[in-house]
């Protein structure tokens, strides 16, 4: 059983998934922030590789990309922070797969192996073009995540939940990530029609930034994902203190709900 799938292997527990984006606002604070979300109580954090077209990614983490890529941030940079933090929790790299690509797919994920990264999310990757990573990942026991939209039609959905490893990612809006005022009315409809046909955890991300939020995402999802509310957290108190608090906010929030 994979460190990821460990996550979820609590009855009643809802696991708590931290983004933050390696070398923002430094390395040195990325190398803080994550044990001490660890010990605030999420079960993974999700480390971003920065790149120049975050096509996925809104205000906050394209500004925490762009920042990341001016200090010098490489991918080889992020295995080596990966490699210093792998012990503290479960890690998954949240990426692109042009730096995976330009990097060399055996040799990357030969790399995130011997990092302790746990797995990998690169949301320009559909599973109809995936089958080479996906077999280099299963060798390196690499879980391959795949995400699935609202709109994503059903073959779509079958296709992700044969394919995805530790656990799907559901996109929770038609958009990108942000933190927003409120859930969109939809999301539990799309989550039950995931879970028809899906076996494995389903983790809701995108837009998730406060407690009542996750509260209300934990109701129908095993899994609940917070990154840019966390990242602004981190520019605006450099002690790291607020993100601990909002964390462990989060953390009570979701096994009130269990």
């Amino acid at each position: 059983m994979s460190r990821l799938v460990s996550a979820f292997n609590r009855p009643g527990h809802i696991a708590l998934i931290a983004y933050v984006m390696t070398g923002y606002p430094s390395i040195e604070a990325t190398l803080k922030v994550v044990p001490l979300l660890a010990q605030s109580g999420c079960d993974i954090v999700e480390l971003g590789i920065p790149f120049s077209d975050p096509l996925a990614d809104g205000v906050t983490i394209q500004k925490a990309s762009f920042g990341a890529l001016q200090n010098g941030v490489t991918p080889q940079l992020c295995l080596e922070v990966a490699r210093k933090l792998s012990k503290s929790v479960p890690l998954v790299f949240m990426t692109y797969f042009n730096p995976v690509f330009s990097y060399g797919l055996e040799k990357f994920c030969g790399a995130c192996a011997s990092a302790g990264v746990d797995g990998l999310i690169i949301p320009d990757l559909p599973p109809e073009e995936g089958a080479e990573l996906e077999a280099i990942t299963r060798r390196k026991a690499i879980d391959l995540v795949y995400l699935l939209a609202p709109t994503s039609p059903e073959e779509r959905i079958r296709l992700v939940a044969e394919r995805s490893r530790g656990f799907i990612y559901l996109v929770s809006v038609t958009g990108v990530t942000g933190a927003r005022h409120k859930l969109p009315a939809n999301l539990d409809s799309f989550v039950t029609r995931v879970r028809k046909v899906a076996t494995q955890p389903l983790c809701v991300g995108f837009g998730i930034s406060t407690a009542e939020q996750a509260r209300q995402v934990a109701r129908v999802a095993d899994g609940v994902i917070v990154g840019s509310r966390l990242i602004q957290l981190m520019e605006t108190d450099p002690s790291m203190a607020a993100v601990a608090d909002f964390a462990r906010e989060l953390r009570l929030a979701l096994d009130q709900n269990a």
